[in-house]
């Protein structure tokens, strides 16, 4: 088991480089300029939060269920598995017009679908504003709920979870816990205060080139690794 330091920085550069040009990202971008965004910071960030804390959890009891061996064995297999296939998407992908596209097309066929309750909301949202809301209400309103339930299932499965859970199951799991939720913060506000400029600034290869070589390098480091009994 690495020391937290190691599980931190790992864990912290793995998820700035899976983050960046995701869906996520750009939900996150494009709710933001939808919708007041200190809602939509606060609602993908816990959620991502959420899932940051459950996917280390995963990763630190994969052990105390399957022995040690097999677990190190897994999570190096992963990390080779998620190397080539971060190449291969920076060599066949289309890239990120086409991913903001398709993202966009989601969030306004849902916001279509649900025009009427939108308007209703509206009218509430006015009324409450001659008012003050108490403080922790907010995070109870539509706009949260939306940025948090569409950043976490959006996340659930993906390939920044499941090498969470291996990089936790390997390495210290408070380091990985502590990087990981640094890491979705620094991608959480950036996709927030300026996501969609910053995703067109950002060649969409070289974040993939980047993951690529980073994963292989964390197989390479866990290959060679003395497994731990």
């Amino acid at each position: 088991m690495g020391s937290v330091a190691q599980g931190f920085s790992k864990s912290l550069v793995m998820t700035v480089l899976s983050e960046i040009g995701d869906n996520t990202f750009f939900a996150a971008a494009i709710l933001a300029m939808r919708h007041p965004r200190r809602l939509v910071l606060s609602g993908c960030l816990c959620s991502l939060i959420v899932m940051t804390i459950i996917s280390a959890v995963v990763g630190w009891a994969a052990p105390n269920v399957v022995s040690r061996k097999w677990t190190h064995h897994i999570t190096t297999l992963l990390f080779f598995g998620f190397g080539i296939l971060s190449f291969k998407d920076a060599i066949f992908e289309e890239g990120d017009e086409d991913e903001l596209a398709e993202v966009e097309a989601k969030l306004d066929a849902d916001r279509k679908t649900n025009k009427g309750a939108t308007k209703n909301s509206n009218k509430v949202d006015d009324d409450l504003k001659k008012h003050k809301r108490p403080f922790l209400s907010q995070f109870f309103s539509p706009i949260f709920l939306k940025a948090f339930s569409i950043t976490f299932f959006g996340e659930w499965g993906d390939r920044s979870q499941l090498a969470t859970i291996g990089l936790a199951a390997d390495e210290n799991a408070i380091g990985v816990v502590l990087g990981g939720i640094l890491g979705q913060a620094l991608c959480t506000v950036a996709a927030v205060v300026g996501g969609k400029s910053l995703a067109s600034r950002i060649s969409e290869k070289i974040v993939a080139l980047s993951s690529g070589i980073l994963f292989i390098i964390f197989g390479i480091h866990s290959f060679l690794s003395p497994i731990e009994s």
